[in-house]
Protein backbone atom coordinates (compact mmCIF):
# COMPACT_ATOMS: atom_id res chain seq x y z
CA UNK A 1 0.00 0.00 0.00
CA UNK A 2 1.08 3.56 -0.68
CA UNK A 3 1.29 6.33 1.92
CA UNK A 4 -2.15 7.72 1.08
CA UNK A 5 -3.74 4.29 1.32
CA UNK A 6 -2.05 3.52 4.65
CA UNK A 7 -3.20 6.84 6.09
CA UNK A 8 -6.71 6.21 4.78
CA UNK A 9 -6.84 2.73 6.31
CA UNK A 10 -5.55 4.03 9.66
CA UNK A 11 -8.07 6.88 9.69
CA UNK A 12 -10.97 4.63 8.71
CA UNK A 13 -10.19 1.93 11.28
CA UNK A 14 -9.66 4.50 14.05
CA UNK A 15 -12.96 6.21 13.27
CA UNK A 16 -14.80 2.89 13.12
CA UNK A 17 -13.24 1.91 16.46
CA UNK A 18 -15.34 4.67 18.00
CA UNK A 19 -18.40 2.65 17.01
CA UNK A 20 -17.22 -0.92 17.51
CA UNK A 21 -13.77 -1.14 19.09
CA UNK A 22 -13.61 -4.90 19.66
CA UNK A 23 -14.78 -5.69 16.15
CA UNK A 24 -12.06 -3.39 14.75
CA UNK A 25 -9.36 -4.95 16.94
CA UNK A 26 -10.47 -8.45 15.98
CA UNK A 27 -10.64 -7.77 12.25
CA UNK A 28 -7.36 -5.77 12.21
CA UNK A 29 -5.56 -8.47 14.20
CA UNK A 30 -6.95 -11.14 11.91
CA UNK A 31 -5.78 -9.12 8.88
CA UNK A 32 -2.28 -8.90 10.37
CA UNK A 33 -2.23 -12.59 11.15
CA UNK A 34 -3.32 -13.38 7.59
CA UNK A 35 -0.72 -11.00 6.14
CA UNK A 36 -3.18 -8.45 4.76
CA UNK A 37 -1.62 -5.75 6.96
CA UNK A 38 2.14 -5.79 7.63
CA UNK A 39 3.38 -4.50 11.00
CA UNK A 40 6.30 -2.04 10.60
CA UNK A 41 9.61 -3.39 11.93
CA UNK A 42 10.01 -0.60 14.49
CA UNK A 43 6.54 -1.30 15.91
CA UNK A 44 6.76 -5.08 16.17
CA UNK A 45 5.36 -4.91 19.69
CA UNK A 46 2.00 -4.13 18.12
CA UNK A 47 1.92 -7.51 16.40
CA UNK A 48 0.33 -8.51 19.71
CA UNK A 49 -2.92 -7.58 17.96
CA UNK A 50 -2.48 -10.75 15.89
CA UNK A 51 -1.89 -12.90 18.98
CA UNK A 52 -4.43 -15.70 19.48
CA UNK A 53 -4.95 -14.42 23.03
CA UNK A 54 -5.74 -10.88 21.89
CA UNK A 55 -7.95 -12.19 19.09
CA UNK A 56 -9.79 -14.35 21.59
CA UNK A 57 -10.31 -11.49 24.04
CA UNK A 58 -11.40 -9.18 21.22
CA UNK A 59 -13.88 -11.82 20.03
CA UNK A 60 -15.36 -12.13 23.53
CA UNK A 61 -15.54 -8.33 23.70
CA UNK A 62 -17.29 -7.99 20.37
CA UNK A 63 -19.87 -10.64 21.34
CA UNK A 64 -20.50 -8.85 24.66
CA UNK A 65 -20.74 -5.51 22.87
CA UNK A 66 -23.15 -6.97 20.31
CA UNK A 67 -25.65 -7.92 23.01
CA UNK A 68 -25.03 -5.03 25.43
CA UNK A 69 -25.62 -2.52 22.63
CA UNK A 70 -29.15 -3.83 22.08
CA UNK A 71 -30.43 -2.93 25.59
CA UNK A 72 -31.09 0.79 26.08
CA UNK A 73 -29.88 1.31 29.67
CA UNK A 74 -27.00 -1.15 29.27
CA UNK A 75 -25.97 0.52 26.01
CA UNK A 76 -25.72 3.91 27.74
CA UNK A 77 -23.59 2.46 30.56
CA UNK A 78 -21.39 0.63 28.02
CA UNK A 79 -20.85 3.84 26.03
CA UNK A 80 -20.00 5.77 29.21
CA UNK A 81 -17.28 3.28 30.17
CA UNK A 82 -15.94 3.03 26.63
CA UNK A 83 -15.65 6.80 26.33
CA UNK A 84 -12.18 6.18 27.80
CA UNK A 85 -11.46 2.81 26.20
CA UNK A 86 -12.33 3.46 22.55
CA UNK A 87 -9.99 6.46 22.02
CA UNK A 88 -7.05 4.46 23.39
CA UNK A 89 -7.99 1.52 21.18
CA UNK A 90 -8.30 3.79 18.14
CA UNK A 91 -4.88 5.30 18.88
CA UNK A 92 -3.24 1.86 19.15
CA UNK A 93 -4.88 0.71 15.93
CA UNK A 94 -3.54 3.79 14.12
CA UNK A 95 -0.05 3.03 15.45
CA UNK A 96 -0.34 -0.56 14.32
CA UNK A 97 -1.21 0.46 10.76
CA UNK A 98 0.88 3.59 10.08
CA UNK A 99 4.56 3.01 9.27
CA UNK A 100 5.88 6.01 11.16
CA UNK A 101 9.68 6.18 10.87
CA UNK A 102 10.29 8.58 13.74
CA UNK A 103 8.81 9.32 17.19
CA UNK A 104 7.13 12.50 15.93
CA UNK A 105 5.03 10.57 13.41
CA UNK A 106 4.34 7.87 15.98
CA UNK A 107 3.04 10.50 18.41
CA UNK A 108 1.00 12.11 15.63
CA UNK A 109 -0.53 8.76 14.66
CA UNK A 110 -1.37 8.00 18.27
CA UNK A 111 -3.01 11.38 18.90
CA UNK A 112 -4.90 11.51 15.60
CA UNK A 113 -6.10 7.93 15.95
CA UNK A 114 -7.30 8.58 19.48
CA UNK A 115 -8.96 11.82 18.46
CA UNK A 116 -10.72 10.18 15.52
CA UNK A 117 -12.06 7.36 17.73
CA UNK A 118 -13.18 9.87 20.38
CA UNK A 119 -15.03 11.95 17.80
CA UNK A 120 -16.89 9.02 16.26
CA UNK A 121 -17.64 7.62 19.74
CA UNK A 122 -19.10 10.99 20.78
CA UNK A 123 -21.33 11.07 17.70
CA UNK A 124 -22.47 7.48 18.23
CA UNK A 125 -23.08 7.86 21.98
CA UNK A 126 -24.98 11.15 21.53
CA UNK A 127 -27.22 9.70 18.83
CA UNK A 128 -27.92 6.59 20.87
CA UNK A 129 -28.81 8.74 23.89
CA UNK A 130 -31.58 10.27 21.79
CA UNK A 131 -32.74 6.86 20.53
CA UNK A 132 -32.67 5.42 24.05
CA UNK A 133 -35.10 8.11 25.18
CA UNK A 134 -37.80 6.17 23.29
CA UNK A 135 -39.64 3.72 25.59
CA UNK A 136 -39.94 0.98 22.95
CA UNK A 137 -36.97 -1.32 22.27
CA UNK A 138 -37.32 -1.63 18.49
CA UNK A 139 -35.61 1.65 17.59
CA UNK A 140 -32.62 0.88 19.82
CA UNK A 141 -32.19 -2.63 18.38
CA UNK A 142 -32.54 -1.30 14.83
CA UNK A 143 -29.94 1.44 15.39
CA UNK A 144 -27.54 -1.04 17.00
CA UNK A 145 -27.93 -3.55 14.18
CA UNK A 146 -27.31 -0.77 11.67
CA UNK A 147 -24.05 0.10 13.45
CA UNK A 148 -23.00 -3.57 13.39
CA UNK A 149 -23.61 -3.90 9.67
CA UNK A 150 -22.06 -0.52 8.79
CA UNK A 151 -18.90 -1.10 10.84
CA UNK A 152 -18.36 -4.64 9.60
CA UNK A 153 -19.10 -3.77 5.99
CA UNK A 154 -16.88 -0.68 5.92
CA UNK A 155 -14.02 -2.54 7.62
CA UNK A 156 -14.12 -5.26 4.99
CA UNK A 157 -14.32 -2.65 2.22
CA UNK A 158 -11.27 -0.79 3.58
CA UNK A 159 -9.17 -3.95 3.95
CA UNK A 160 -10.19 -5.35 0.58
CA UNK A 161 -9.86 -2.03 -1.28
CA UNK A 162 -7.39 0.29 0.52
CA UNK A 163 -7.73 2.82 -2.30
CA UNK A 164 -11.27 3.50 -1.06
CA UNK A 165 -10.15 3.97 2.57
CA UNK A 166 -9.75 7.74 2.39
CA UNK A 167 -13.27 8.13 1.02
CA UNK A 168 -14.61 5.83 3.75
CA UNK A 169 -12.79 7.88 6.40
CA UNK A 170 -14.29 11.08 5.01
CA UNK A 171 -17.80 9.62 5.02
CA UNK A 172 -17.50 8.27 8.57
CA UNK A 173 -16.04 11.57 9.79
CA UNK A 174 -18.81 13.65 8.17
CA UNK A 175 -21.51 11.28 9.43
CA UNK A 176 -20.10 11.35 12.98
CA UNK A 177 -20.05 15.16 12.98
CA UNK A 178 -23.62 15.22 11.67
CA UNK A 179 -24.76 12.76 14.36
CA UNK A 180 -23.08 14.85 17.04
CA UNK A 181 -24.66 18.10 15.82
CA UNK A 182 -28.18 16.71 15.35
CA UNK A 183 -28.14 14.68 18.58
CA UNK A 184 -27.04 17.67 20.66
CA UNK A 185 -29.85 19.79 19.24
CA UNK A 186 -32.44 17.07 19.85
CA UNK A 187 -31.21 16.47 23.39
CA UNK A 188 -31.52 20.19 24.16
CA UNK A 189 -35.06 20.16 22.78
CA UNK A 190 -35.96 17.10 24.86
CA UNK A 191 -34.59 18.72 28.02
CA UNK A 192 -36.64 21.84 27.32
CA UNK A 193 -39.77 19.77 26.72
CA UNK A 194 -39.33 17.83 29.96
CA UNK A 195 -38.65 21.06 31.86
CA UNK A 196 -41.95 22.57 30.65
CA UNK A 197 -43.83 19.41 31.61
CA UNK A 198 -42.48 19.32 35.19
CA UNK A 199 -45.27 20.09 37.70
CA UNK A 200 -44.86 23.24 39.79
CA UNK A 201 -43.22 22.79 43.17
CA UNK A 202 -45.05 23.06 46.50
CA UNK A 203 -44.01 26.68 46.87
CA UNK A 204 -45.41 27.73 43.47
CA UNK A 205 -47.98 30.52 43.40
CA UNK A 206 -51.62 29.40 43.14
Amino acid sequence: MGVAEILGVAASVSLLAGWRLYLCVFVTGLAMRAGWLAVPSHLQALDALASPWVLGIAFVGLVAEFFADKVAWLDSAWDAVHGFVRPVGGALLALAIIDAHDPVWQAAAFLLGGGAALLSHAGKASARAVVNASPEPVSNITASAGEDVATGGLLLLVLAHPAAAAAVAGIVLAFSLLLLFVARRLLRQLRGLFAREDPPGPGAAR
